[in-house]
């Protein structure tokens, strides 16, 4: 396993659904990538015992919290707590790339 990795080596894209892929995965963390393409969205969900974060690396999206909706861009990380309503959509132009961080890992 390689300990570590370059994001921009992992991006990629779908038409149908957005594009999401496993950067490393441990027995209490799951780092990956999730590349919004303009109008994708990833439904509101809960993981009932799992924090999780979003590190926006390119791109602006409007994320969900609960009953919220906030907007992040470039250089900004959103929390999502366990049992929290969390989801995010691309509304803008370009690709939305997100770090995504679950623990415990799922």
């Amino acid at each position: 396993m390689d300990l570590i990795k370059h994001w921009s080596n992992h991006v990629g894209t779908q038409a149908e659904k957005f594009y999401k892929t496993t950067l490393f995965r441990g027995d209490q963390l799951l780092l990956g990538l999730n590349c919004l393409e303009p109008g994708q969205v990833q439904s509101p969900h809960i993981h009932d015992d799992q924090d999780k974060f979003y590190l926006v690396l390119a791109g602006n999206g409007r994320f969900w919290l609960g009953e919220e909706q906030i907007e992040a861009g470039e250089g900004e990380i959103v929390w999502a707590a366990a049992g929290l309503r969390h989801g995010v959509e691309n509304q803008g132009e370009q690709t939305l790339t997100l770090l995504v961080g679950i623990a415990p890992a799922p």
